[in-house]
């Protein structure tokens, strides 16, 4: 058995979070309702916001946004698809790009159309990036990451985008129902990832599509209580994984334990080959969650 400390905290089986492109303004008016949406079913978010062009976000509605306990972030630049088209461009729009998103307070970035060169994510001032699928069979830009993990892309730190976009399964698959989420979602978490979302508040104005997602928001809230699920914000995946990466563990008195900020939140774990697979277990409860039983009782 091979030990390493386990992938979320307090041992939570898996993650999901959901994420909103706003794509025209539209989509920006009708965000207060979908926050109305997600709260009912104790499900906060992120929304990027596009900083040109297409509309202005005013500062009232993006404070909005932030006093509810939702997440601003910055999409693209005016989503026209050229943002990677030369390097010449991507630049000047990278400075403009890094002062919004200053402004915004936003750590987190999604590019338009998914459209990415990774090899570039040098110049852009974010803390966590989220244009990368883990696989992109219906998106223009093939290909993708092939996990459903976030890992670090030099500073940045890579959300993958890992279950299909709402446009994709209501437009393109025109099929409205869970089912296609819910066997992703399964398949995530059988290996214990991140389940993440694109859900955009343009698509989801009529009746019909915003029935369908608010069965995704009653699934994905049922696994939370049902199977001990991690549902949160992007940017607290950002902090616990940068934490988690400066852990370390030792060795002290024969017993392996962990050092480092947040590690009381976290769990060893240990890997071992089971056939062909790779089966996990992770240790007992944290001094963390030790803590919270006591104070129960």
């Amino acid at each position: 058995k091979i030990p390493f400390i386990w992938f979320w905290p307090e041992g939570k089986t898996g993650c999901a979070i959901m994420t909103h492109d706003v794509e025209t303004r539209t989509g920006l008016d009708f965000c207060p309702a979908l926050m109305d949406l997600n709260d009912s079913h104790g499900i906060k978010s992120s929304f990027q916001v596009i900083p040109e062009g297409r509309y202005h976000a005013q500062k009232h509605e993006l404070d909005a946004i932030r006093k509810r306990g939702f997440e601003v972030n910055v999409h693209d630049w005016n989503h026209d698809g050229h943002l990677f088209s030369s390097r010449e461009l991507f630049l000047s729009r990278a400075a403009k790009i890094n002062e919004v998103a200053a402004e915004y307070q936003a750590e987190g970035f999604r590019s338009g159309v998914l459209y990415r060169n990774t090899d570039w994510y040098g110049d852009l001032n974010f803390a966590y990036d989220m244009s990368v699928p883990n696989v992109g069979h219906l998106d223009p830009q093939p290909g993708g990451c092939c996990t459903v993990l976030p890992y670090f892309i030099g500073n940045m730190l890579e959300i993958p985008l890992t279950t299909i976009q709402d446009y994709s399964l209501f437009h393109i698959l025109r099929d409205y129902s869970t089912d296609v989420w819910k066997r992703q979602v399964e398949r995530i978490l059988d290996g214990n990832g991140l389940a993440s979302f694109n859900v955009h508040p343009d698509y989801n104005i009529e009746k019909r599509a915003r029935a369908v997602y608010s069965q995704l928001l009653a699934y994905l809230a049922s696994l939370e209580s049902e199977r001990n699920v991690w549902l949160c914000l992007p940017r607290d995946v950002n902090r616990w994984w940068r934490e988690r990466s400066r852990m370390q563990l030792v060795e002290k008195d024969g017993r392996l334990q962990i050092e480092g900020p947040g590690k009381e939140r976290a769990r060893i774990a240990y890997a071992s080959m089971e056939g062909t697979r790779v089966s996990y277990t992770v240790a007992g409860k944290t001094a963390h969650e030790e803590e919270a039983m006591r104070q129960a009782r």
